[in-house]
């Protein structure tokens, strides 16, 4: 084990278990937006209060954090990224966006698969001043998001 791995042994994997198949009301197929060969976004189930929609970008195998990423993993999310950030910018009627990705707990990460946040950003919305005001949202508010994004992306939404 890396002294960098935080992850139980038995830790059920929310990101791969979407792309197994394994659902519940946070990890939903409806979440997912676009799917390469290595990376895949979906609409994130927590929202800070004025930044709905935003995005999480992942790679496809299962790796905990950056230290560890190999480098045609990282190209893949970070391309996937910048088109997910264009398409939020396109589609969403917002004024910017913001991307944050965290490692190991001090660095504020509590999902044990690395993940990239891509947030829509609106002038003065404190979006870093608000963690503490994030909250789950329901599949059915996460829709319209996700809808509207994979029309603007165009992209393929399974895992084929």
């Amino acid at each position: 084990m890396s002294p960098t791995t935080h992850e139980p042994a038995d830790y059920p994997c929310p990101f791969c278990d979407i792309q197994q198949g394994v659902f519940n009301e946070r990890n939903l197929p409806s979440d997912i937006v676009a799917v390469t060969q290595r990376a895949y976004a979906r609409i994130a189930p927590k929202w800070w209060p004025v930044n709905p929609g935003a995005v999480l970008v992942i790679p496809r195998t299962h790796v905990e954090n950056l230290y560890d990423l190999s480098p045609a993993d990282g190209q893949a999310v970070w391309d996937l990224t910048q088109r997910v950030a264009v398409g939020i910018r396109s589609s969403y009627g917002c004024e910017g966006t913001s991307i944050r990705q965290h490692n190991e707990p001090a660095g504020g990460q509590d999902v044990w698969h690395l993940h990239v946040h891509v947030f829509p950003r609106h002038a003065n919305d404190r979006l870093y001043q608000r963690q503490d005001e994030a909250r789950w949202v329901a599949p059915e508010a996460r829709a319209p998001f996700a809808q509207r994004l994979r029309e603007q992306l165009g992209m393929p939404t399974t895992f084929d």
